[in-house]
């Protein structure tokens, strides 16, 4: 009678709420309290709750009670099967709207019983179910434990189920995966990656046979299901939905669009270069054209955007496609380089590189107009980034208009450096890994090779000395060598930290060979050099940063031939331990090895150095010629020398291989160091004459250390 009297009253929830209020808070028994539960659900369904009255009602009844709903099994008569879990849920939805109840532990254990029901088959009778289940996984995404707890009770997988079995409420399943992929995506992926195929799969396959505005709106989404790792191209449902994408897209950029419709599909296209490089890009005519069509479209829009009479004024929607097309642009750019199986046509990379020299016009007519209170906006960041890579690769091109940004670039690289401002999410393309950088959005690294070629010419090298870009790239250098050091010995990828060490190294060779008065009168490479001193000795025994290694002893021993009077070069510990480290890196770069096809052996590069020797041979000759420099500044090096037996071994080396195996440079690299050592110490000419020297020495033709062997 109570609910017959009740039910009546549906005009006036509010009513009905405080009147089953109080029969709660008065019930004498389960059936009088059953009632009252029964008439709250209905009021709430019935028009909105404010949070006071929410509260009421949690206040009334709490967590045990829709518990015991959810649980139990046995509907009263005449009520479907349900009755009772349907109740619970309502409740659970009606609290789930209060923040700080969406995050208790009571209702983040209902997790289970709420995929449940998503994944269950779904009657008329039942929708109010799943409505009130996708409420509360609603509520809880939004908590800050809520993803987290989500990915670890499978609510991924039955989303991603409920999705592609377009169950009741799919639009509502689609809407939580996007929120959980953007704030825990490599959890979702690392944990449910069938399932996220799956979903791919279902929604790849209707952006490619959709022919309406669906296609457009896919382009929206489908960028959230893509992952950067694992690769979809290791797997053959991923390479599926790879194919039918660049075919979906190939449709859509082939045809006429309107600027709304062509900025999903440029950024979903970033997307994909972002995870996959050109990989989902097929081989042959048909994936030519459209690579070069990506990269043209891509360096229109920037033009179009960045050459206006007030570019600053990009709205921020702009400034996302504008960036994504910074990414396209970059794939340009390593396409056009690339000679092993190339993507492109010669013809179709000297059109698409001439067409990115206008698009980088824009964007340093752009760059020039960025006042100082913009610097922060992530939109310079990437323009910056774009760049640099193009700068690194093309150094001929925009000469001019790029020495007039330098004073830009490096201030704008100081700036972040010396804040180190918080990364702030954009699209951008990794090539190597990018841990250990040092500090967010390190614009410095991406500038760092074009600085390189520009440091070997006059004009740009000069800008950048008066810039303070010595200082700058000293400090930088610091700071790189603390994120490697704190790893060395483990076992990486290179870093990116390593990568910008030994590009700064490569800008600090060319400063020491060009222009050694800098180096003598700036008190930042006296700086610089302690740091090498003490970092090569630390550096030698990994063998794994070779590079690095032959950099750094290189740059050291170039440095001190100018630096000798130095007080941290003066019989020092660190010079010392830096000498010692340096002889033995380049005593050890060759070996004697069995020849091919002979009985005899053969002067070889030793297996330690083989796989890097190809980036290292130049820097290795020039070691040897600056170590024969420094030996006549250094009375300690001679002695050195001997007692890493180098001499010994050397002669050992040079008798037992074939003549004809040691190519001239070797052997003048070799005598070069060698003249020096009998110069500068009669203790050297000896243990060189006691191990034939002199045969060995005419042998191989080195007149030079004859003639001083020779000399009394």
């Amino acid at each position: 009678s109570l609910c017959s009297a009740m039910a009546a009253d549906t005009g006036n929830p509010s009513s009905t709420l405080k009147r089953c209020l109080d029969v709660l808070r008065d019930a004498k028994n389960d059936s009088e309290q059953f009632a009252a539960l029964l008439l709250v659900t209905k009021a709430v369904r019935a028009g909105e709750v404010d949070a006071k009255t929410r509260r009421q009602i949690f206040d009334a009844i709490g967590f045990t009670f829709p518990n015991r709903l959810l649980t139990s099994r046995q509907p009263p008569a005449g009520c479907p099967e349900h009755t009772f879990r349907a109740l619970g849920l309502t409740l659970l939805a009606c609290f789930c709207t209060d923040p700080d109840l969406a995050g208790h532990s009571q209702i983040l254990n209902k997790i289970p019983t709420f995929n449940d029901i998503l994944v269950s088959p779904c009657t008329p009778d039942s929708r109010s179910m799943v409505d009130d289940a996708y409420q509360c996984l609603s509520a809880v995404v939004a908590t800050a434990r809520g993803p987290r707890m989500l990915v670890a009770k499978g609510t991924v997988s039955a989303l991603c189920q409920a999705y592609v079995s377009c169950s009741y409420g799919s639009d509502r399943a689609l809407a939580l995966l996007l929120g959980l992929l953007a704030t825990a995506e490599a959890k979702c992926w690392q944990k449910d990656a069938p399932h996220l195929l799956a979903v791919l799969s279902k929604i790849s396959d209707d952006f490619l046979k959709s022919e309406d505005i669906t296609k457009f709106e896919l382009c929206e989404v489908l960028p959230h299901f893509i992952p950067l790792s694992p690769p979809l191209t290791q797997d053959s449902q991923g390479s599926e939905c790879l194919r039918r994408l660049y075919e979906g897209l190939s449709n859509i950029l082939g045809s006429k669009l309107s600027q709304s419709q062509r900025d999903p599909a440029l950024k979903l296209a970033a997307c994909l270069v972002q995870a996959c490089g050109s990989d989902w890009i097929p081989a042959g005519r048909a994936g030519s054209k459209f690579l070069a069509l990506l990269v043209n479209l891509a360096c229109v829009e920037v033009r179009l955007t960045l050459e206006e009479p007030d570019p600053l004024e990009v709205e921020e929607k702009k400034k996302e496609v504008i960036t994504a097309c910074y990414v396209l642009i970059e794939l340009g750019i390593q396409e056009c380089l690339r000679e092993e199986e190339p993507l492109l046509e010669e013809v179709q990379k000297m059109q698409l590189l001439r067409i990115m020299e206008e698009a980088f016009g824009a964007v340093i007519f752009y760059l020039r107009g960025v006042e100082q209170e913009e610097l922060q906006d992530p939109f310079i960041f990437a323009s910056v980034r774009v760049l640099g890579a193009w700068m690194a690769e093309e150094t001929s091109s925009l000469k001019q208009e790029i020495c007039e940004l330098l004073p830009f670039l490096v201030h704008y690289a100081k700036k972040l450096f010396k804040e180190s401002s918080p990364a702030v999410s954009l699209p951008q393309p990794e090539v190597i890994s990018t841990e250990g950088s040092g500090f967010p959005q390190d614009a410095l690294r991406f500038l760092l090779p074009g600085f390189c070629h520009l440091t070997a010419e006059d004009r740009p090298r000069d800008i950048l000395i008066s810039e303070g870009a010595p200082a700058l790239l000293c400090e930088y250098f610091l700071r790189q060598w603390e994120v490697l050091s704190s790893k060395l010995g483990s076992p990486a990828l290179l870093t990116s930290a390593e990568m910008s060490l030994q590009t700064v190294c490569g800008i600090f060779l060319n400063l020491v060979v060009t222009a050694p008065d800098l180096v003598r009168r700036d008190k930042t490479f006296s700086s610089l050099l302690e740091a090498l001193l003490k970092s090569l000795p630390l550096l030698l025994p990994q063998k794994e940063h070779l590079v690095l290694t032959a950099n750094v002893a290189t740059l050291g021993l170039l440095m001190a031939r100018i630096l000798a009077s130095s007080a941290v070069l003066q019989e020092t510990q660190p010079a010392k331990e830096f000498f010692r480290a340096a002889i033995r890196f380049l005593s050890e770069a060759h070996s004697a090895q069995a020849e091919p096809g002979s009985e005899g052996l053969a002067a070889a590069v030793s297996p330690a150095y083989a796989g890097a020797w190809a980036e290292m041979a130049e820097l290795w000759f020039l070691g040897m010629q600056a170590l024969a420099g420094c030996v006549p500044l250094f009375p300690s090096l001679p002695p050195a020398v001997l007692q890493a037996h180098w001499l010994e071994d050397l002669s050992a080396f040079l008798t037992r291989v074939t003549p004809t195996s040691v190519d001239f440079e070797l052997v003048a690299a070799f005598q070069g160091v060698l003249v020096e050592l009998v110069r500068a110490s009669k203790s050297c000419k000896g243990v060189i004459l006691s191990h034939h020297g002199k045969e060995w020495a005419n042998l191989y033709g080195m007149a030079a250390l004859e003639q001083c062997l020779s000399e009394p």
